[in-house]
């Protein structure tokens, strides 16, 4: 007996070999346990709509904490992790999140980025618009500073993403919506951008509108830059319309006739009032430049360059500023060109003929008056001139064989006159210059047709 006792003592040894295999086994089969477990509940969740969803399995039980949209949704969510066969108990860490009041988001454009900030309803929204903003300003970088938050008004997303719609047409500037009132403020991309947004937020699903719209339009700009080496002159930015559009370059052509004239001008709103009366005088003062650039900024014209002679300077000056229409502003940076050589008398007058071979002095019809786009032109004639300066010069003045013959002798010399008079207030010596009027009687061209007379009405220049 004794034996037995003593071997039925030995029992606990029996039963720490068999808590060791129940640990060991608990071990192995406790993490496929929980992973079995946190995949189903996770496969329950997949039809709702959580954030910051996270699950932690503790054998049989799990751990769940989530921001829910709706009191409804949280509910919801924790009901379908606990009907998933084999959880034990489902410990709820879920809350709601926050709510915005009021409801504010944004849209925000600089010269680096934009960036979305406030509050976006789900987190589907918050990507929608986030991919959206990319689309739009495509290559420019986003920032995506959005929160999630309760309280949105209804149609958010649709309001939301029209307002996107409007960023690419800004070139700096915010968009706000706080509830269903939306400000705008900032610089429109383009002319006509702060018209077109302002089209585009006519008709905002109801309850919607705008409080404040301070988009303010981009300088109305039109620029004219001649280039004496390329022989050319440049027409950039905008006109109002077809029609301005047609008759400056028509004006650029008769002024500038020395220069092909390279038309990159685009039709825009927002031009400001008087625009035709300015720039007109204004390509005539940079037709009379060697060199310049012509920028008109909304009602203020600034005109930079070299002009012939140094008269000039002040001629241009002041016909500029008397040209402009009320409230524009004239700004004349200008300076005179480094005088040519001289040259003989048959040199000069192989200047004076390329240069009236290329145009002629025009005058207001059946008048001696000269027209204002003859400038330039009469400019260069007085440069050559100069180079010159012991050469006597006869200026004759021509006509074509219309009317009255005694009329069209005294109209050619009166014109030829007036030539000269040019001429000397521009500062050379009057004794330099004689006027002849010849009428029709020397003719350049066939009086038959209309071209033929344009070339017989002329101002010739001759060294004597």
């Amino acid at each position: 007996m004794r034996g037995v006792f003593r071997s039925s003592g030995q029992w606990w040894r029996g039963a720490i070999v068999l808590c060791a295999l129940w640990a060991v086994a608990a071990w192995m089969t406790t993490p496929v346990i929980e992973a079995e477990v946190a995949g189903q509940a996770a496969e329950a969740l997949k039809s709702t709509v959580l954030d910051k969803t996270r699950l932690t399995p503790a054998g049989r039980d799990i751990i769940f904490s989530a921001d829910a949209f709706s009191e409804e949704g949280r509910r919801s969510a924790v009901a379908s992790v606990e009907a998933v066969p084999g959880i034990r108990q489902v410990v709820d860490q879920t809350r709601l999140v926050p709510q915005a009041s009021p409801f504010v988001w944004s849209i925000e454009r600089d010269v680096v980025r934009v960036t979305l900030s406030g509050s976006a309803p789900l987190p589907a929204s918050r990507a929608r618009l986030a991919d959206a903003t990319r689309a739009e300003v495509g290559g420019v970088e986003v920032s995506d500073r959005m929160t999630l938050a309760r309280g949105a008004p209804s149609r958010f997303d649709a309001v939301a993403l029209l307002l996107v719609d409007q960023i690419g047409k800004l070139k700096e500037g915010k968009i706000t919506l706080s509830d269903t009132k939306i400000s705008l403020s900032g610089m429109a991309r383009d002319l006509g951008g702060r018209e077109a947004i302002a089209a585009a937020l006519r008709n905002l699903p109801e309850g919607y509108s705008v409080v404040d719209n301070d988009i303010k339009a981009p300088p109305y700009v039109f620029q004219a830059n001649k280039d004496p080496v390329a022989s050319t002159v440049t027409l950039t930015g905008y006109v109002p319309d077809n029609a301005v559009h047609a008759a400056l370059a028509s004006a650029a052509g008769q002024k500038f006739f020395n220069e092909k004239v390279v038309d990159n001008l685009k039709a825009s709103i927002g031009a400001p009032p008087g625009f035709a009366t300015a720039v007109a005088p204004a390509l005539g003062a940079l037709s009379r430049l060697s060199t310049g650039t012509l920028v008109v900024s909304d009602r203020e014209v600034r005109l930079s360059g070299d002009a012939l002679f140094e008269s000039a300077v002040s001629q241009i000056r002041g016909e500029l500023n008397k040209d402009m229409p009320p409230g524009w502003s004239v700004k004349a940076e200008l300076s005179v060109k480094p005088a040519p050589s001289p040259v003989d008398a048959t040199v000069c007058q192989q200047l004076f003929n390329e240069l009236l071979g290329k145009s002629t002095v025009r005058f207001e019809p059946g008048s001696a008056t000269i027209d204002k786009d003859s400038a330039g032109l009469l400019d260069r004639l007085i440069e050559t001139a100069m180079r010159c300066p012991g050469a006597g010069i006869e200026v004759s003045g021509h006509t074509d064989n219309d009317g009255d013959a005694g009329f069209n002798k005294t109209l050619s010399e009166r014109r030829a006159r007036a030539v000269v008079d040019y001429m000397v207030r521009a500062g050379l010596s009057p004794e330099r210059f004689r006027a002849f009027g010849y009428g029709s009687t020397i003719p350049a061209a066939d009086n038959d047709t209309e071209a033929g007379k344009a070339k017989n009405r002329r101002i010739d220049f001759v060294i004597r």
